[in-house]
């Protein structure tokens, strides 16, 4: 089939969006939602993005599935064959839903994955170092992500499904991905029960002890309800957006390394090759003498401080 991936039409409507949500914004009593510094941050690190991550994908997007999906679905007799013995799949409408709720899933553990081992999340904490939640943010992507990425996707051409759709289905994902982030959008009502949808990714944005590490799905919620991550937005709780550690800095290639910068400082401090290997690929915040806290340790300090203050 002769297939497009969508995102060859993502930078002219991501640019669009921007615009009329940064006009919207100053136009209606909504000023502090863009800050020039942090929008010029998040637009350059979105330019060098959009100019590596294309050549990254063909080497390992194209050339990796492609050559996943020819060594498990060989030709017999002229038809691709899994090497369990079914014939891969083919192109029908059923296929594409399949491929997508797979890619889904993918991306689940992939973000996931990001914000639970450190040196990912060294790489993913660009996206999160805006204390704004604009469409902005959205493009605010790191530079180091799409190298590891495809590994969490290879296992669905090694099933059968063409390395083309699912390339399509990841541009859909990334789409998906772009819009959500707006508060514009309130709740959806039962589209909220299956779907991931704003107010729930303001939630995944949210530095909240409550709110950290929740909502890691794409467009499906679905996932995060099965593994214990999910959270609805209390609409009484004030959210405070970005990180524990941010970058303190508007200049792109600092917010880019800083936190490899802060892995490099720990492991130098540690005593023996178990703590260095914990400050690389431990989770964030893991610390041999409690000087800093994961997510986990927090969280778990606050629900006994809640249920303290309940009796």
């Amino acid at each position: 089939m002769d297939l497009t991936n969508p995102l060859v039409y993502g930078g002219p409507a991501f640019i669009a969006f921007i615009l009329l949500e940064l006009v919207y914004s100053k136009t209606h009593d909504n000023d502090e939602l863009y800050e020039w510094k942090d929008l010029f941050a998040s637009g350059a690190m979105g330019l060098g993005s959009a100019i590596i991550a294309p050549l990254v994908k063909i080497v390992f997007a194209v050339v990796l599935f492609s050559f996943v999906y020819d060594l498990f679905n060989p030709l017999v007799d002229g038809v691709p064959t899994n090497i369990m013995g079914w014939e891969s799949f083919g192109w029908a409408w059923y296929i594409w839903i399949i491929c997508q709720i797979a890619d889904d899933f993918s991306y689940y553990w992939f973000h996931r994955a990001n914000h639970e081992i450190r040196f990912l999340w060294a790489a993913h904490i660009v996206h999160h170092s805006s204390d704004n939640f604009n469409l902005g943010t959205a493009v605010r992507n790191g530079w180091f992500t799409v190298l590891y990425k495809p590994f969490f996707y290879m296992w669905i051409p090694a099933i059968g499904f063409h390395y083309e759709m699912l390339i399509v289905c990841m541009g859909i994902e990334a789409l998906w991905q772009f819009q959500l982030h707006t508060k514009y959008v309130p709740k959806l009502g039962f589209l909220e029960k299956f779907l991931n949808l704003h107010t729930q990714h303001q939630v995944h944005h949210s530095r909240n002890i409550e709110y950290m590490d929740k909502n890691h799905g794409g467009y499906l919620n679905l996932f995060d309800k099965m593994f214990g991550t999910w959270k609805e937005l209390d609409e009484e709780i004030e959210i405070k957006y970005g990180v524990t550690t941010p970058p303190s800095s508007y200049n792109p290639f600092v917010i880019l390394t800083h936190e490899y910068g802060d892995i490099w400082k720990d492991v130098k401090r540690a005593k023996s090759f178990k703590e260095g290997f914990m400050y690389v690929f431990g989770p964030p915040g893991w610390s041999v003498d409690g000087s800093s806290l994961t997510v986990k340790q927090q969280q778990k300090i606050l629900k006994k401080a809640a249920m303290g203050a309940d009796k």
